[in-house]
């Protein structure tokens, strides 16, 4: 009875147009040089998917390309080594008796001058091993200003040397005036007038004076100094 009447329905709709109830509505089927928008969508990104995946299985692993030598490298490793060793030698001269805290006035630098040598060693194990590891391939920016380095050295070197001679206020605001120099000068503002001279020595002296003061009037510690009254 069913069959008959979907007969009977198609004749009548191939006729009239129109569609009966009981007539059994067919399946949408797409072709396959028209696929239904969504379904292909879907399926071509998952192809995408799938080709850039295979594509890299296929990519060799990266891996990082040693090169023959690192020269600078090398020598930034040789040079905290030396500052190290220096370290060392001048420890040999501290005595080691300990004070009430259970160690000698040696341990820091002898702490700091063996920590300088084992980083050395790391330095100059991947200078020649490949090359810093955790290093920016990129060459883009500010080149380094020297200048100021050399600036700041000169100040820190002049304090090292003087410090027992023209005592700590004196060699540290020395060392103060000539890192700001350093400083102005990466910034471009160099300006060595006799005024801005003036104002550099005496905030640097503003800075060590109350340091010194503090380690040889409170706390009793004795710094280098011009007199022995612990305040010059």
């Amino acid at each position: 009875m069913l069959k008959a009447c979907q007969a009977v329905a198609s004749v009548i709709s191939a006729l009239a147009g129109i569609q009966f109830p009981c007539q059994a509505q067919p399946l949408p089927i797409h072709r396959a040089d028209h696929p239904a928008p969504a379904r292909a969508g879907v399926a071509a990104s998952a192809g995408e998917i799938s080709r850039q995946k295979s594509e890299i299985r296929r990519q060799p692993p990266m891996t990082r390309q040693p090169k023959n030598s690192y020269p600078l490298q090398t020598l930034v490793g040789i040079g905290v080594l030396l500052i190290g060793a220096g370290l060392a030698f001048g420890a040999l001269s501290i005595p080691s008796a300990a004070g009430y805290g259970g160690v000698g006035p040696n341990f820091l630098p002898w702490l700091v001058s063996v920590g300088l040598l084992v980083c050395s060693g790391f330095i100059i194990w991947e200078s020649v091993s490949g090359g810093f590891r955790a290093m920016d391939d990129s060459v883009d920016g500010p080149a380094p200003y020297w200048p100021g380095f050399a600036w700041m050295s000169a100040g820190l070197l002049a304090n090292a040397a003087l410090i027992t001679t023209i005592g700590f206020i004196f060699s540290c605001t020395l060392c103060f005036v000539l890192a700001v120099q350093g400083l102005k000068g990466a910034e471009g503002r160099n300006d060595r007038s006799p005024a801005a001279l003036l104002k550099d020595m005496l905030i640097g002296m503003a800075i060590a004076a109350p340091v010194f003061w503090m380690f040889t009037q409170f706390l009793a510690i004795n710094l280098p100094g011009l007199t022995s009254t612990g305040w010059l």
